[in-house]
């Protein structure tokens, strides 16, 4: 859980940038767990940690929350329908999770009058690019704190 929550600190960062690039990395780290332990995180705590990650982010109060409770729920269902998964389905579901949370929460955030697709594009591909490295992550955290 924690891990998340360091994700979500990490759009405080002074990063100077033309074009938003910067991955939900508290998001990613959430799906990540979800998808490499499904135990260690229950669908509930999408609620708190999306609050967090909007009071630090700037996003419209209780989007995260939302959207990530909803993706949380989706991979409970998920988990029922399919039997087993390997990781090229864990990316692909991640994935999409991440550009329906991206593109969902641009709704929330502004108008659709705006210009922002492109760079939304972008921030998508950044973000499934950088998911098996959270995945490679959550799983060495994991080992780590399994030998204790």
């Amino acid at each position: 859980m924690a891990t998340v929550l360091v994700g979500s600190l990490m759009t405080i960062l002074p990063v100077i940038a033309t074009i938003p690039f910067l991955p939900p990395f508290g998001l990613i780290a959430l799906l990540a767990w979800r998808l490499y332990r499904s135990n260690t995180l229950p669908a509930w705590a999408a609620a708190p940690l999306g609050l967090f990650d909007d009071l630090v982010s700037g996003q419209p109060l209780g989007s995260s929350m939302l959207l990530w409770s909803l993706c949380l729920i989706a991979l409970d269902v998920l988990d029922t329908r399919l039997v087993q998964r390997d990781f090229w389905q864990d990316w692909l579901i991640a994935t999409g999770a991440i550009a329906l949370c991206l593109s969902l929460g641009r709704v929330f955030a502004g108008t659709l009058a705006a210009h922002v697709d492109g760079p939304l594009l972008i921030q998508i591909a950044l973000s499934g690019l950088i998911f098996p490295a959270m995945t490679r992550l959550c799983a060495w955290l994991y080992r780590r704190s399994a030998r204790r």
